[in-house]
């Protein structure tokens, strides 16, 4: 797979690199502003982009926001944000459209549940961080949609918005992948998704669960 890499701090920067080359991966270019990170894309055509989500030239948004810009320059370009801390502004339009995810920075020291990450992502699927979903519930708003869930319908699809399969949602919270199944026909049922593809049904749950869970403001 060739990667881009875009964070300002040089030693994460550099182990990542290496972390990613080791594991047979090709970083075609490693920037540290976000301001180098569209020329970077644009020469060398990658197939997923990792970006931390505070980068220069403000130390804020800049590297969410370029994450945003790319989505919509190269549409369909797999993107991974990293970040220390949660920021959700930006997350929930990009996930809408598959090929994201956004982990936090402690998540790459656990190597395997990162380079899972990196291929859901890359194979067009999703990845987030369970606490960035935390970070997005909000008990006021919970009178939405959601209150139709059961306890273990919300466990259910949590797991779903982080990116995980059905069999992914089975082995974690200990259930056969058929009762997976039944619960997710629940959800989608409860939420009124439309009849679609079952990938793009799974995408609009999540997305469904992010939207009407995600803090005012």
């Amino acid at each position: 797979m060739r990667i881009v890499v875009a964070d300002d701090s040089v030693l994460f920067r550099e182990g990542l690199v290496r972390l990613l080359t080791e594991v047979g991966h090709t970083v075609v270019a490693a920037v540290g502003d976000a301001d180098q990170l569209p020329a970077a894309v644009a020469e060398s055509a990658p197939d997923l982009v990792v970006i931390d989500v505070r980068m220069p030239p403000t130390m804020t948004d800049d590297g969410a926001k370029a994450a945003g810009e790319l989505r919509r320059a190269h549409p369909g370009l797999p993107m991974l944000l990293l970040s220390q801390h949660v920021e959700t502004r930006h997350s929930v339009a990009l996930v809408a459209e598959g090929g994201f995810g956004y982990l936090l920075k402690d998540r790459v020291l656990r190597v395997d549940d990162f380079l899972d990450a990196l291929t859901r992502v890359a194979a067009g699927g999703s990845a987030l961080d369970p606490q960035v979903v935390g970070a997005l519930l909000a008990p006021a708003r919970r009178d939405t949609a959601l209150s139709r869930l059961t306890d273990r319908e919300r466990d259910v699809l949590a797991l779903v918005a982080e990116g995980h399969s059905n069999a992914g949602v089975a082995t974690r919270l200990h259930l056969g992948e058929r009762t997976v199944e039944t619960h997710m026909r629940a959800i989608l049922q409860k939420l009124d998704i439309p009849e679609t593809a079952d990938h793009h049904r799974r995408v609009l749950a999540a997305v469904t669960y992010l939207l009407l869970a995600r803090p005012a403001g």
